[in-house]
């Protein structure tokens, strides 16, 4: 791999076989931060913290969401199984991160709301109105819990090249400034540079590997979280029905 990069470091009449192949092989990582501009070690540090923030949400959240399906399904399956609400009720209570038992428990608190005050009893079209409105604000809860945290994978996406990019510019650029030095040659000031490029040029690979990955995760998260959505939209719908059949006739 050393001696592939060397291969394409040679440049006729300008670096030696033996120089190209030492630029290839003294990639050392702790040694590429070292000898950077503060500037660019500014911007490395920060992509770092952003790939490590990013890997944390990528982890925590991958294991939350597949928690929720799982317990989602496990209480879909219960909810049109058994025939006792009591007993929904207490599964969907040990169910905590499942959105839609929560959605069950918000609907069916405000059922027994609006069951246990007689001035409300023969209002069925308000009564309906509360438990919709009781749905939808525990959709919209358990989906802000959803999608808490991928803002930030979506910001690491989108702006951890520009700003690997703008590490690499400020390199490239404290670089060339040292072939100000009159007592170089070409040969000998390309040398002189070559260390620095490679680390101007780590910042920008430093934010590949922080957006890559976030990228990625946010488009698997937000796949995940919409088909969940759209679960949640028909349990609304279907507990709606059996409220209107069965409670509120």
């Amino acid at each position: 791999m050393a001696r592939a990069i060397a291969e394409a470091l040679i440049m006729p009449g300008v670096l030696s076989k033996h120089t190209a192949y030492a630029l290839a092989t003294s990639l050392d990582i702790p040694e590429l931060f070292d000898r950077s501009h503060w500037i660019v070690k500014c911007v490395m540090i920060l992509l770092a913290l952003m790939f490590v923030v990013g890997l944390y949400i990528i982890i925590y959240k991958a294991l939350y969401i597949r928690r929720a399906a799982a317990e989602s399904a496990k209480f879909t399956d219960s909810f049109w199984r058994s025939r006792d609400i009591e007993q929904i009720y207490k599964q969907a209570q040990a169910l905590r991160n499942s959105p839609i038992s929560q959605m069950f428990v918000a609907g069916y608190t405000e059922l027994a709301k609006l069951a246990s005050d007689d001035a409300l009893k023969d209002d069925r079209e308000g009564n309906l109105a509360n438990i919709e409105r009781a749905l939808r604000r525990a959709q919209t809860v358990e989906t802000t819990k959803l999608e808490s945290m991928t803002p930030f994978l979506a910001t690491t996406g989108s702006a951890g090249p520009f700003i690997g990019l703008f590490g690499t510019v400020m390199g490239i650029l404290f670089a060339f400034q040292d072939m100000k030095d009159p007592g170089n040659g070409g040969a000998a000031s390309l040398q002189k540079i070559g260390p620095h490029i490679a680390e101007a040029l780590f910042a920008t690979a430093i934010g590949l590997i922080a957006a890559i990955p976030a990228v990625m995760a946010y488009n698997f998260f937000t796949r995940r979280i919409r088909v969940l959505r759209s679960e949640m939209d028909m349990f609304e719908q279907d507990y709606l029905n059996i409220i209107k059949r069965h409670f509120l006739r």
